[in-house]
């Protein structure tokens, strides 16, 4: 087995913050609480942690025939110099950061067939497929400094202009297969502009923008020519794609380079499409699982609740339970409201005067919802309160409750916003086409038993005409 041995104790002696130093620095790991995805720190990889890596000593590498005399009957499909900068990150692999690449291998086993499939469709070299080891260490929740997330470690312009969707309720980055779909994409266009793997890793990193600014100001076309000087690129660009060859090097034969990979099988699940919001609270009740268990499932979500305006929302569910969710949601009553809490706007209120009297960000009251922050508001108007709502959803629930609701994993929610203002008196709806229960709770922020007990309706059937009396709840109301 071939093994490198010298060189490396000097190399973390005298980097400063080093990659060996700062990929067991803190990570920013989203996990929903208070109904809302939110940032924890965690020991791991981040993306703009992972390369900081240049020594004012490099280690000295092993001679290339060594290795490439231990590399016969290795194929690979993206070109992979054996230069002195590949070998010193290979040996970094062998050492100081052994550990790190067995833990993102053993979870990259997860993802690694979905991701051989997509590139395989694509026709992209499946060695890219070790991208992510590097990008997020194989972490969908990885997120950055910058806020780059997921797998591919995309920035949410990129994401976009590559087909993933990202708004209040959801953000497709940290969906392992969407965001390897648009990674794909992204290679294949990156590819296209420079016609060259090394130039297209080193933009996935960089930017083509920077990159072709580089290559404009240097005059070179060659990768390793125009990173061999500090002067048109960052240190991380000009790292990024030795440490990406390196790893691919070690990644497709672990044993022989020493590493003990135990790999982590692959979630097994059900899928449900709905016709419209669920609380996931109500979705772990039906199939006996924890909440963070649907969480783990469904890593694009970034609420409590799957999107309001979806009515063909693809949920992931534990295997097995898939038709019991169908039979509770045949259940349900279709016009019942969410837990949500809203807020009925008045003759002069905008976007940004009620964001700014709810304590919330002009952005997130207008993703969730789904207008841009300049929209015109009209009195009357139910706006979405983008926090967690007043009520859990397990205590609204008249059937048994499940084994952890009581659980610190459990999503737990926040207590309504208190604003004082008087109540207001009950006003006369006229049923017009097109109106259910639901839309009227909506409509007069109150909810739709309070009218049905006032009307003593004893179904949700309305009538075209039909006249009912409604108590509007103050500006916040809970359903």
């Amino acid at each position: 087995m071939l093994t490198l041995r010298y060189g490396l104790t000097g190399l973390v002696c005298v980097v400063g913050l080093s990659l060996a130093a700062r990929l067991y620095a803190q990570e920013l790991t989203p996990v929903i609480q208070d109904g809302t995805r939110v940032e924890t720190l965690e020991p791991a990889a981040t993306s703009d942690q992972r390369l900081d890596v240049a020594a004012t000593e490099q280690p000295k590498a092993t001679p290339e025939q060594a290795i490439a005399d231990d590399l016969q009957g290795v194929v690979y499909d993206v070109d992979i110099p054996l230069n002195a900068r590949v070998l010193s990150y290979v040996e970094l692999f062998q050492g100081r950061l052994k550990g790190y690449l067995e833990d993102g291998l053993s979870r990259g086993a997860q993802y690694l067939p979905m991701i051989l499939e997509v590139f395989r469709a694509e026709g992209l070299p499946l060695d890219l497929a070790y991208v992510p080891l590097i990008e997020s260490a194989f972490k969908p929740d990885a997120v950055s400094r910058a806020k780059a997330t997921g797998l591919w470690q995309f920035m949410r312009g990129t994401a976009l202009e590559n087909g993933l969707n990202h708004d209040w309720y959801i953000d497709e980055r940290a969906d392992p297969e969407k965001a390897t779909r648009a990674a794909a994409n992204y290679l294949k266009t990156l590819y296209g502009m420079f016609g060259d793997w090394h130039l297209a890793l080193a933009s996935y990193n960089g930017g083509p923008g920077r990159m072709q600014r580089a290559m404009k100001r240097s005059g070179r076309a060659d990768f390793w020519k125009l990173s061999a000087s500090r002067r048109y690129l960052p240190r991380e660009t000009r790292d990024y794609v030795p440490l990406i060859l390196a790893a691919i090097i070690v990644a497709k034969d672990p044993l022989q380079y020493g590493l003990d990979v135990p790999s982590l099988e692959p979630p097994t699940y059900e899928t449900v499409t709905l016709a419209r919001a669920v609380d996931l609270r109500r979705v772990a009740e039906w199939t006996g699982s924890p909440v963070d268990a649907i969480q783990r499932l469904n890593p694009e979500l970034r609420r409590w609740t799957t999107p309001l305006a979806a009515s063909e929302y693809v949920l992931r569910v534990p295997e097995g339970t898939a038709l019991a969710v169908h039979a509770r949601l045949a259940e349900a009553a279709p016009d019942e409201p969410l837990p949500i809490t809203h807020y009925i706007v008045k003759k002069g209120d905008t976007i940004s005067r009620v964001a700014q009297r709810l304590k919330v960000t002009r952005s997130d009251l207008a993703e969730a919802n789904y207008l841009s922050r300049s929209a015109r508001l009209q009195a009357g108007q139910a706006l979405v309160v983008p926090r967690a709502p007043a009520i859990p959803a397990e205590r609204q629930s008249d059937g048994p409750q499940p084994a952890d609701a009581g659980r610190a994993d459990a999503v737990q929610a926040s207590l309504p916003i208190a604003i004082d203002e008087p109540s207001p008196a009950p006003v006369v709806h006229r049923v017009q086409r097109g109106d259910t229960l639901f839309s009227l709770a909506r409509r007069y922020g109150t909810t739709v038993a309070q009218i049905k007990e006032r009307n003593a309706l004893g179904s949700n059937l309305l009538r075209l005409g039909q006249r009912l009396t409604i108590t509007r709840l103050p500006a916040l109301a809970t359903h």
